[in-house]
């Protein structure tokens, strides 16, 4: 189980670096355009995927930011939103490839952040949900790039695979 996580932690790194690739050569105007997402906007989307790993972090580790909002612009320019998506990317690995297998066999204990509800349950499904829930919006920012002509970006898990050589 811990070669998955490894392998879906250098992958969220690889796929968000392409997604912010993509993001940057854009006019301000597309990027922070309302798209009908369900964060409305590239700047919106990328926020919101900042924020929820940094929660899912906070509670995994005890350690760093953890918004009170889902929808928190936590950075106002891609320049710097970037900069802290690359620096949440690298901890995620790093935290991942702490853990072994009688820690990802563990439980977790959080409270939600859209209600006072505690939720206990096995760390690797919770892991499983973090990867699956980047994967999730990421597609929705594939979409507006893709409506904004970026047609050749690829982001399955099979191209990182092949570029890394991991999980192959």
């Amino acid at each position: 189980m811990r070669d998955l996580f490894t392998m879906l932690a250098g992958y969220n790194a690889w796929a968000n670096a392409r997604l912010y690739d993509a993001a940057a050569a854009l006019s301000d105007e597309d990027y922070r355009a309302d798209h009908g997402a369900f964060f409305r906007s590239l700047h919106g989307t990328l926020n919101h995927l900042l924020v929820t790993d940094q929660i899912w972090m906070q509670r995994f580790t005890g350690q760093g930011e953890a918004p009170a909002r889902l929808d928190a612009i936590l950075y106002e320019t891609l320049p710097e939103l970037r900069a802290a998506r690359e620096a949440e990317d690298a901890r995620i690995v790093a935290w991942i490839g702490s853990l072994d297998d009688v820690a990802l066999a563990g439980r977790l204990r959080y409270r939600r952040v859209s209600s006072p509800d505690v939720i206990e349950q096995p760390l690797a499904p919770a892991l499983s949900h973090l990867f699956n829930h980047q994967t999730h919006h990421r597609g929705q920012a594939h979409v507006i790039l893709t409506r904004l002509g970026h047609r050749d970006l690829a982001l399955d898990l099979m191209f990182y695979q092949r570029e890394s050589g991991v999980g192959l």
